[in-house]
Protein backbone atom coordinates (compact mmCIF):
# COMPACT_ATOMS: atom_id res chain seq x y z
CA UNK A 1 0.00 0.00 0.00
CA UNK A 2 1.50 3.50 -1.24
CA UNK A 3 2.84 5.70 2.21
CA UNK A 4 1.79 9.31 3.26
CA UNK A 5 4.35 10.24 1.92
CA UNK A 6 4.30 8.93 -1.22
CA UNK A 7 0.07 8.37 -2.30
CA UNK A 8 -0.46 7.51 -5.20
CA UNK A 9 -2.43 10.03 -7.10
CA UNK A 10 -6.47 8.79 -8.56
CA UNK A 11 -8.55 11.53 -10.66
CA UNK A 12 -12.21 10.46 -10.73
CA UNK A 13 -13.79 11.92 -13.94
CA UNK A 14 -18.11 12.23 -12.90
CA UNK A 15 -19.68 12.59 -9.86
CA UNK A 16 -22.96 10.28 -10.04
CA UNK A 17 -23.35 7.02 -8.60
CA UNK A 18 -20.43 5.24 -10.41
CA UNK A 19 -17.66 8.59 -10.02
CA UNK A 20 -19.16 9.29 -6.90
CA UNK A 21 -18.59 5.76 -5.07
CA UNK A 22 -15.29 5.34 -6.75
CA UNK A 23 -14.04 8.94 -5.19
CA UNK A 24 -15.77 7.46 -1.23
CA UNK A 25 -14.48 3.96 -1.40
CA UNK A 26 -10.43 4.91 -2.60
CA UNK A 27 -10.27 8.32 -0.44
CA UNK A 28 -8.47 6.61 2.83
CA UNK A 29 -6.14 4.39 0.30
CA UNK A 30 -4.63 6.97 -1.93
CA UNK A 31 -4.82 10.87 -2.55
CA UNK A 32 -7.93 11.73 -4.61
CA UNK A 33 -9.70 14.24 -6.83
CA UNK A 34 -12.85 14.21 -8.29
CA UNK A 35 -13.89 16.51 -10.99
CA UNK A 36 -17.31 17.01 -11.70
CA UNK A 37 -19.73 20.05 -12.62
CA UNK A 38 -21.90 19.87 -10.14
CA UNK A 39 -21.59 20.45 -6.30
CA UNK A 40 -23.49 17.45 -5.44
CA UNK A 41 -24.70 14.05 -6.34
CA UNK A 42 -28.05 13.52 -7.91
CA UNK A 43 -29.16 10.01 -6.45
CA UNK A 44 -31.27 8.98 -10.05
CA UNK A 45 -33.36 6.35 -8.62
CA UNK A 46 -34.93 8.89 -6.09
CA UNK A 47 -34.80 12.14 -8.49
CA UNK A 48 -39.11 11.43 -9.53
CA UNK A 49 -40.18 11.19 -6.00
CA UNK A 50 -38.93 14.57 -5.97
CA UNK A 51 -41.22 15.95 -8.40
CA UNK A 52 -44.30 14.60 -6.25
CA UNK A 53 -42.80 15.08 -2.88
CA UNK A 54 -40.06 18.09 -3.35
CA UNK A 55 -38.87 17.67 0.54
CA UNK A 56 -37.76 14.65 -0.31
CA UNK A 57 -35.43 16.10 -2.65
CA UNK A 58 -33.00 16.90 0.23
CA UNK A 59 -32.23 13.32 0.72
CA UNK A 60 -31.34 12.58 -2.83
CA UNK A 61 -29.33 15.69 -3.95
CA UNK A 62 -25.84 15.10 -1.96
CA UNK A 63 -23.37 17.59 -1.86
CA UNK A 64 -19.96 16.17 -2.34
CA UNK A 65 -18.54 17.98 0.69
CA UNK A 66 -20.72 15.67 2.96
CA UNK A 67 -19.86 12.51 1.73
CA UNK A 68 -16.13 12.88 0.82
CA UNK A 69 -14.26 13.23 3.86
CA UNK A 70 -10.52 13.55 2.03
CA UNK A 71 -11.04 13.48 -1.62
CA UNK A 72 -11.15 16.84 -3.06
CA UNK A 73 -13.59 18.27 -5.19
CA UNK A 74 -12.95 20.41 -8.51
CA UNK A 75 -16.27 21.94 -9.80
CA UNK A 76 -15.85 21.21 -13.48
CA UNK A 77 -15.36 18.94 -16.15
CA UNK A 78 -12.02 16.91 -17.87
CA UNK A 79 -11.44 19.32 -21.31
CA UNK A 80 -8.40 17.42 -22.06
CA UNK A 81 -6.55 14.24 -21.04
CA UNK A 82 -2.90 12.26 -21.45
CA UNK A 83 -1.57 8.87 -20.42
CA UNK A 84 -0.33 10.88 -17.66
CA UNK A 85 -2.68 14.06 -16.63
CA UNK A 86 -5.96 15.63 -17.05
CA UNK A 87 -6.67 19.05 -18.01
CA UNK A 88 -9.47 20.75 -16.55
CA UNK A 89 -12.56 23.23 -17.85
CA UNK A 90 -10.46 25.72 -14.94
CA UNK A 91 -7.23 25.27 -16.64
CA UNK A 92 -5.90 22.95 -13.70
CA UNK A 93 -3.30 20.12 -15.16
CA UNK A 94 -3.78 16.91 -12.80
CA UNK A 95 -1.37 14.41 -12.66
CA UNK A 96 -2.29 11.26 -12.19
CA UNK A 97 -1.49 7.60 -11.73
CA UNK A 98 -4.94 6.12 -11.72
CA UNK A 99 -7.67 7.15 -13.85
CA UNK A 100 -11.19 6.68 -13.29
CA UNK A 101 -13.44 7.51 -15.86
CA UNK A 102 -17.32 7.62 -15.05
CA UNK A 103 -18.90 10.37 -16.71
CA UNK A 104 -22.00 9.21 -17.57
CA UNK A 105 -24.95 10.85 -19.72
CA UNK A 106 -24.94 14.41 -20.69
CA UNK A 107 -25.63 17.05 -17.86
CA UNK A 108 -27.24 20.27 -18.77
CA UNK A 109 -29.10 20.81 -15.46
CA UNK A 110 -27.91 23.17 -12.64
CA UNK A 111 -24.81 22.78 -11.47
CA UNK A 112 -25.55 23.49 -7.32
CA UNK A 113 -27.56 21.53 -4.70
CA UNK A 114 -29.88 24.84 -4.09
CA UNK A 115 -30.02 25.66 -7.94
CA UNK A 116 -31.15 22.12 -8.47
CA UNK A 117 -34.08 21.94 -5.44
CA UNK A 118 -35.52 25.47 -7.37
CA UNK A 119 -35.20 23.44 -10.63
CA UNK A 120 -37.71 20.59 -8.57
CA UNK A 121 -39.56 22.69 -6.98
CA UNK A 122 -40.57 24.45 -10.27
CA UNK A 123 -41.40 20.98 -11.67
CA UNK A 124 -43.72 20.32 -8.50
CA UNK A 125 -45.44 23.53 -9.09
CA UNK A 126 -45.88 22.91 -12.68
CA UNK A 127 -47.35 19.40 -12.26
CA UNK A 128 -50.19 20.72 -9.52
CA UNK A 129 -51.15 23.10 -11.98
CA UNK A 130 -51.66 21.10 -14.70
CA UNK A 131 -54.70 19.17 -15.81
CA UNK A 132 -53.21 16.78 -18.02
CA UNK A 133 -49.72 15.97 -18.14
CA UNK A 134 -47.56 14.26 -20.79
CA UNK A 135 -45.11 11.82 -20.42
CA UNK A 136 -42.66 11.02 -23.04
CA UNK A 137 -40.75 7.97 -22.87
CA UNK A 138 -41.90 4.65 -21.66
CA UNK A 139 -38.43 3.15 -19.85
CA UNK A 140 -38.09 3.28 -16.53
CA UNK A 141 -37.81 6.32 -15.75
CA UNK A 142 -41.40 7.46 -17.70
CA UNK A 143 -42.91 4.58 -15.92
CA UNK A 144 -42.13 5.61 -12.70
CA UNK A 145 -43.30 8.96 -13.02
CA UNK A 146 -46.07 8.00 -14.45
CA UNK A 147 -47.04 5.66 -11.85
CA UNK A 148 -45.79 8.60 -9.20
CA UNK A 149 -48.53 11.22 -10.31
CA UNK A 150 -51.63 8.37 -10.79
CA UNK A 151 -50.66 7.50 -6.84
CA UNK A 152 -50.20 11.15 -5.77
CA UNK A 153 -52.51 12.93 -8.42
CA UNK A 154 -54.95 10.72 -9.28
CA UNK A 155 -57.08 13.05 -10.53
CA UNK A 156 -54.81 14.74 -13.25
CA UNK A 157 -55.06 12.77 -16.78
CA UNK A 158 -51.63 11.50 -17.78
CA UNK A 159 -50.60 10.68 -21.47
CA UNK A 160 -47.68 8.81 -21.73
CA UNK A 161 -46.10 8.01 -25.18
CA UNK A 162 -43.44 5.48 -25.96
CA UNK A 163 -41.57 5.04 -29.58
CA UNK A 164 -41.35 1.14 -28.39
CA UNK A 165 -43.84 -1.59 -28.65
CA UNK A 166 -43.65 -2.13 -25.53
CA UNK A 167 -43.46 -0.09 -21.88
CA UNK A 168 -40.02 -1.15 -20.17
CA UNK A 169 -38.48 -3.31 -22.91
CA UNK A 170 -35.37 -3.76 -21.07
CA UNK A 171 -37.14 -6.16 -19.32
CA UNK A 172 -39.17 -9.51 -20.77
CA UNK A 173 -42.74 -9.06 -21.91
CA UNK A 174 -44.46 -10.02 -18.74
CA UNK A 175 -43.05 -7.18 -16.64
CA UNK A 176 -43.78 -5.05 -19.96
CA UNK A 177 -47.34 -6.56 -19.67
CA UNK A 178 -47.80 -5.74 -15.92
CA UNK A 179 -46.53 -2.60 -15.58
CA UNK A 180 -48.97 -1.75 -18.90
CA UNK A 181 -52.30 -3.46 -17.01
CA UNK A 182 -51.00 -1.61 -13.65
CA UNK A 183 -51.08 1.66 -15.34
CA UNK A 184 -54.11 1.42 -17.73
CA UNK A 185 -56.04 0.49 -14.48
CA UNK A 186 -54.85 4.16 -12.93
CA UNK A 187 -56.54 5.59 -16.43
CA UNK A 188 -52.72 6.61 -18.08
CA UNK A 189 -53.53 6.59 -21.22
CA UNK A 190 -50.23 5.15 -23.18
CA UNK A 191 -49.77 5.21 -26.41
CA UNK A 192 -46.82 2.60 -27.88
CA UNK A 193 -45.08 2.89 -30.88
CA UNK A 194 -45.84 6.91 -31.19
CA UNK A 195 -42.78 9.52 -31.05
CA UNK A 196 -43.45 12.74 -30.21
CA UNK A 197 -42.61 15.63 -32.52
CA UNK A 198 -40.42 17.83 -30.19
CA UNK A 199 -38.95 20.77 -32.99
CA UNK A 200 -40.26 23.59 -31.07
CA UNK A 201 -43.20 24.23 -33.50
CA UNK A 202 -46.86 24.84 -32.85
CA UNK A 203 -48.24 25.94 -29.29
CA UNK A 204 -46.12 24.97 -26.13
CA UNK A 205 -49.51 22.66 -24.99
CA UNK A 206 -50.06 20.75 -28.34
CA UNK A 207 -47.89 18.18 -29.42
CA UNK A 208 -48.25 15.93 -32.76
CA UNK A 209 -47.37 12.73 -32.99
CA UNK A 210 -45.06 10.78 -35.57
CA UNK A 211 -48.86 9.03 -36.30
CA UNK A 212 -50.04 12.53 -36.65
CA UNK A 213 -52.64 12.93 -34.01
CA UNK A 214 -52.21 15.78 -31.60
CA UNK A 215 -52.03 16.12 -27.60
CA UNK A 216 -53.14 18.77 -25.62
CA UNK A 217 -51.25 18.63 -22.33
CA UNK A 218 -50.07 21.42 -19.68
CA UNK A 219 -47.19 20.24 -19.04
CA UNK A 220 -44.65 17.55 -20.56
CA UNK A 221 -41.78 15.62 -18.75
CA UNK A 222 -39.22 14.25 -21.36
CA UNK A 223 -38.00 10.82 -20.18
CA UNK A 224 -35.97 9.14 -22.60
CA UNK A 225 -32.21 8.51 -22.75
CA UNK A 226 -29.54 10.84 -22.91
CA UNK A 227 -26.22 11.05 -25.19
CA UNK A 228 -23.11 9.19 -23.23
CA UNK A 229 -21.11 12.20 -22.03
CA UNK A 230 -17.85 11.27 -24.40
CA UNK A 231 -17.64 14.03 -27.29
CA UNK A 232 -14.51 15.45 -25.43
CA UNK A 233 -12.32 12.26 -25.52
CA UNK A 234 -13.10 11.44 -29.07
CA UNK A 235 -9.49 13.99 -29.90
CA UNK A 236 -8.09 12.37 -27.09
CA UNK A 237 -5.81 9.04 -26.76
CA UNK A 238 -8.90 7.81 -24.93
CA UNK A 239 -10.74 8.24 -28.97
CA UNK A 240 -9.42 4.52 -30.16
CA UNK A 241 -10.94 3.26 -26.73
CA UNK A 242 -14.13 4.38 -28.02
CA UNK A 243 -17.16 2.16 -29.59
CA UNK A 244 -19.26 3.39 -32.19
CA UNK A 245 -22.31 4.58 -29.69
CA UNK A 246 -19.04 6.46 -27.72
CA UNK A 247 -19.12 4.28 -25.25
CA UNK A 248 -15.59 2.98 -23.76
CA UNK A 249 -14.35 -0.67 -24.36
CA UNK A 250 -13.29 -2.08 -20.94
CA UNK A 251 -11.75 -5.62 -19.98
CA UNK A 252 -13.07 -7.59 -17.52
CA UNK A 253 -11.74 -6.13 -14.28
CA UNK A 254 -13.19 -2.88 -15.90
CA UNK A 255 -9.84 -0.88 -17.17
CA UNK A 256 -10.32 0.63 -20.75
CA UNK A 257 -8.74 -1.15 -23.52
CA UNK A 258 -4.94 -1.13 -23.35
CA UNK A 259 -4.57 0.89 -20.54
CA UNK A 260 -3.61 -1.18 -17.05
CA UNK A 261 -3.95 2.33 -15.22
CA UNK A 262 -7.28 3.55 -16.64
CA UNK A 263 -10.46 2.37 -15.72
CA UNK A 264 -14.32 3.20 -16.44
CA UNK A 265 -17.46 2.39 -14.39
CA UNK A 266 -21.17 3.30 -14.78
CA UNK A 267 -23.55 4.43 -18.18
CA UNK A 268 -19.99 5.14 -19.89
CA UNK A 269 -18.89 1.89 -20.35
CA UNK A 270 -19.68 -1.10 -23.60
CA UNK A 271 -20.48 -3.16 -21.05
CA UNK A 272 -23.18 -5.28 -22.59
CA UNK A 273 -25.98 -4.54 -19.96
CA UNK A 274 -28.59 -1.99 -19.31
CA UNK A 275 -27.49 1.31 -17.69
CA UNK A 276 -28.59 0.82 -14.05
CA UNK A 277 -27.66 3.12 -11.08
CA UNK A 278 -26.60 -0.38 -8.59
CA UNK A 279 -24.63 -1.60 -11.57
CA UNK A 280 -22.71 1.43 -11.45
CA UNK A 281 -22.34 0.99 -8.05
CA UNK A 282 -21.23 -2.56 -8.36
CA UNK A 283 -18.82 -1.05 -11.00
CA UNK A 284 -17.28 1.50 -8.40
CA UNK A 285 -16.60 -1.61 -5.84
CA UNK A 286 -14.79 -3.81 -9.00
CA UNK A 287 -12.73 -0.54 -9.78
CA UNK A 288 -11.57 0.79 -6.19
CA UNK A 289 -10.98 -2.94 -5.06
CA UNK A 290 -8.31 -3.08 -8.35
CA UNK A 291 -7.20 0.13 -8.06
CA UNK A 292 -6.42 -0.73 -4.29
CA UNK A 293 -4.96 -4.38 -5.07
CA UNK A 294 -2.79 -2.07 -8.11
CA UNK A 295 -1.45 0.28 -5.28
CA UNK A 296 -0.20 -2.82 -2.87
CA UNK A 297 1.31 -4.62 -5.87
CA UNK A 298 1.33 -4.06 -9.60
CA UNK A 299 1.15 -7.41 -10.56
CA UNK A 300 -1.60 -7.85 -8.28
CA UNK A 301 -4.45 -10.27 -9.44
CA UNK A 302 -7.22 -8.31 -10.14
CA UNK A 303 -10.80 -8.59 -9.40
CA UNK A 304 -13.31 -9.65 -12.47
CA UNK A 305 -16.71 -7.60 -12.98
CA UNK A 306 -19.45 -10.17 -13.74
CA UNK A 307 -22.73 -8.56 -15.77
CA UNK A 308 -25.66 -10.28 -15.16
CA UNK A 309 -26.61 -13.56 -16.97
CA UNK A 310 -30.25 -11.96 -17.34
CA UNK A 311 -31.51 -8.76 -17.01
CA UNK A 312 -32.92 -7.58 -13.62
CA UNK A 313 -34.76 -4.74 -12.66
CA UNK A 314 -37.69 -3.42 -10.05
CA UNK A 315 -39.40 -0.28 -11.31
CA UNK A 316 -41.48 1.31 -8.91
CA UNK A 317 -45.60 1.67 -9.41
CA UNK A 318 -45.99 4.57 -6.78
CA UNK A 319 -45.25 4.61 -3.26
CA UNK A 320 -45.97 0.97 -2.41
CA UNK A 321 -46.37 -1.24 -6.01
CA UNK A 322 -43.16 -2.44 -8.08
CA UNK A 323 -42.55 -4.60 -10.71
CA UNK A 324 -39.86 -6.81 -10.48
CA UNK A 325 -37.84 -9.18 -12.94
CA UNK A 326 -35.89 -11.37 -10.50
CA UNK A 327 -34.18 -14.53 -10.84
CA UNK A 328 -37.17 -16.35 -9.97
CA UNK A 329 -39.43 -14.83 -11.83
CA UNK A 330 -41.58 -11.93 -12.53
CA UNK A 331 -43.89 -10.39 -10.11
CA UNK A 332 -46.22 -7.31 -9.50
CA UNK A 333 -47.12 -6.09 -5.86
CA UNK A 334 -46.27 -5.05 -2.74
CA UNK A 335 -43.80 -7.64 -1.90
CA UNK A 336 -41.57 -6.06 -4.86
CA UNK A 337 -42.63 -2.28 -3.85
CA UNK A 338 -41.16 -3.10 -0.27
CA UNK A 339 -37.77 -3.69 -1.85
CA UNK A 340 -37.88 -0.12 -3.65
CA UNK A 341 -40.73 2.01 -4.07
CA UNK A 342 -41.15 3.13 -0.49
CA UNK A 343 -37.79 4.64 -0.30
CA UNK A 344 -36.50 3.87 -3.97
CA UNK A 345 -33.12 2.82 -2.36
CA UNK A 346 -31.95 6.59 -1.19
CA UNK A 347 -31.32 5.39 2.03
CA UNK A 348 -29.57 2.40 1.48
CA UNK A 349 -27.42 4.62 -0.51
CA UNK A 350 -26.86 7.34 1.65
CA UNK A 351 -26.12 4.78 4.08
CA UNK A 352 -22.90 3.35 1.65
CA UNK A 353 -21.64 6.61 1.76
CA UNK A 354 -21.61 6.86 5.15
CA UNK A 355 -24.36 9.41 5.97
CA UNK A 356 -27.65 9.26 8.06
CA UNK A 357 -30.35 7.15 5.85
Amino acid sequence: MSTIKDPKHVVVLGGGIAGAFSAKLLEDHCDVTLIDPKDHLEIPYGQLRSIVQTDFADRTLVLHSDYLKKARHILGFAEKASITEVVTSTGELLPYDFLVIATGSTHKGPSTKVERIQEIQSENKKLKEAKRTLIIGGGPVGVELAGEIAVDFPDKEVVLVHSGARLIDFLGEKASRKAFDWLKKKHVDIRLNEKVNLDGSGSSNRHTTSSGSSIEADCHFLCVGKKVSSSWMESTFLGESLDEKGRLKVDEYLRVDGHSNIFAAGDVTAIKEIKQGFLAAKHAEVVAENVKRLISAPDSKLHAYKPLAKPMGVVSLGRHVAVAQLPFGTILGWIPGLLKSGDLFVGKTRKALGLSQ
